[in-house]
């Protein structure tokens, strides 16, 4: 690179899988024969799981000696045990498809309904229902679009993927974060506080793709699978799910793009198009053009690099490359700014202050410094993202004004819980007691509200939370320290 050295390229990508949870015991008396049906369902449970682990070992196995090979026989795989363990790892308080079919209905008579769909599906007879559109709301105001596939199509899509899971988790490369197994925002948020800390990293493109789910190109996409599925009759239930196109308003509209964000396949189609696209592509541009690492999670991207020539003329490449598989950088949230330990000092020195920020999973990234004067990655919560959760804690009190204040706060515990185990990291503590300080306000003026003689005082509110609400702490480890276990020497941008 004309005399100089390569510069150093810490790259990160930007989105959830299903959690299963335990179903709520029934409050009922038991009656005979109850206790052996239970020791039944848990032994079939257990005999599944051992047989899909199996099954899937022997994939991956495959998968990690045949690097260059095409599978042909995956079908077989779809099989009842497959079926079931698919269906106990979906949501249960998930909102029904079209079908209007919630997963207590199916579990009602789930032996009986698993092996009508496991015959559906092997005998042709299985048909993708469209999915029905739902909207949630953004930090920014806007709705994100979901589709919600009908109950019998989460259950053969989670299925499916899990199979296809067992061959490209063997392919997909180190620094690809988002929707893996055993793989966490946190993870890729570590990967890339390490990156910039102990890479010269001068600058930090941060690039957004234009609603990545809504352009993936199928006939792309089916190219892709084609490289490593070579059974026929898995990539017919692909497209099946890819044409069986989206319910609104009582208009079912389908087309030759989208996979559908929201639905049990979407992650992992998402991953294999964002693996031939730009995950080989940002590696041989890094082997070639500029050394570094490189992290992704889905589609938003951070891009570190050591030299701003060298982030431009891949900014020129990546715009060229996205184009050529149907996708476009979003122009309003892609940018290049100064970010790092030496754009800091530069800065500095030429007294114009700290370098400006970017945000990533929920974080706001600055350039700040250590106790002792060293320089240092902070995280804070995103300020509009705190705004969000606490207008709809808000909203929700008002629902539940009425309702006895220990269940208000078990039900606050729940929420607080949730937003600190995802938002106490280190450098962060200042906007989880914010928030903490926050909840506890509304509480107070909530309860003010049910009544004109409410005397509940900011001393007795702050007491009360201080009693049933969790308190403010870091629970998260340093991102280096996590990261150094998690990898244990073996660096995961390779």
């Amino acid at each position: 690179m004309h005399g100089r050295e390569k510069s150093d390229l810490a790259i990160v990508v930007m989105t959830p899988t299903n959690k299963a949870g335990q179903p709520a015991a029934e409050l009922v008396e038991r009656r005979a024969g109850t206790k052996g049906n239970v020791s039944q369902q848990s032994t079939r449970r257990a005999q599944d799981r051992v047989s899909v682990s199996q099954a899937l070992a022997r994939v991956r196995k495959a998968a990690r000696q045949k690097k260059k090979e095409r599978f042909t026989a995956l079908f077989h795989h779809l099989d009842p045990a497959m079926f079931r363990t698919a269906f106990f790892a979906l949501k249960r308080d998930a909102a029904p498809g079209v079908d209007g079919l919630t997963w207590q209905d199916y579990e009602a008579d789930l032996d009986r309904r698993i092996e009508d769909l496991h015959a559906r599906v092997h005998e042709g007879g299985y048909r993708a229902l469209p999915s029905r559109r739902r909207y949630i709301p953004k930090s920014d105001g806007k709705q994100r679009p979901l589709a919600v596939a009908a109950l019998e199509d989460k259950i053969v899509q989670r299925a499916t993927a899990t199979v296809l899971n067992a061959i490209y988790e063997e392919d997909f490369l180190g620094f690809s974060y988002g929707f893996r197994p055993k793989r966490s925002p946190h993870d890729a948020l570590d990967a890339l506080v390490v990156g910039i800390s102990s890479t010269k990293v001068n600058y930090i493109l941060d690039a957004d793709i234009r609603s990545f789910f809504d352009d993936v190109s199928h006939e792309w996409l089916i190219k892709f699978l084609n490289h490593r599925i070579g059974d026929p009759r898995i990539i017919r239930l692909i497209q099946k799910w890819l044409k069986a196109g989206v319910l609104e308003d009582g208009v079912v509209t389908a087309g030759e793009r989208g996979t559908g964000q929201g639905s049990v396949a979407s992650p992992l189609l998402a991953n294999v198009y964002l693996h031939y696209v730009f995950d080989l592509w940002a590696a041989r541009w890094r082997r070639r053009e500029a050394a570094g690492d490189i992290v992704r999670y889905a589609d938003d991207i951070v891009i570190g690099f050591q030299h701003e020539a060298d982030a431009r003329r891949f900014w020129d490449a990546m715009r060229e490359r996205l184009r050529e598989f149907a996708l476009s950088l979003h122009p309003d949230k892609t940018r290049l700014i100064a970010f790092g330990r030496f754009a800091a000092a530069q800065r500095a020195r030429s007294g114009i202050g700290k370098p400006e920020t970017f945000n990533f999973l929920g974080f706001t990234f600055i350039c700040g410094k250590s106790r002792q004067g060293k320089f240092l990655v902070q995280r804070k919560t995103r300020r509009d993202r705190m705004k969000a959760k606490l207008k709809e804690i808000k909203e929700e009190l008002r629902w539940r004004m009425h309702e006895p204040i220990p269940e208000q706060g078990k039900w606050l515990t729940r929420v607080v819980s949730g937003f600190f185990n995802y938002h106490a990291v280190p450098t962060n503590g200042r906007a989880i007691v914010a928030f903490h300080h926050h909840v506890t306000d509304l509480w107070r003026r909530s309860l003010r509200r049910r009544s004109q003689k409410d005397c509940t005082t900011w001393e007795r509110a702050t007491k009360r939370a201080a009693d049933l609400l969790p308190k403010p702490r870091i629970l998260h480890p340093w991102p280096g320290d996590r990261f150094a276990v998690n990898t244990r020497g073996k660096s995961r941008m390779q």
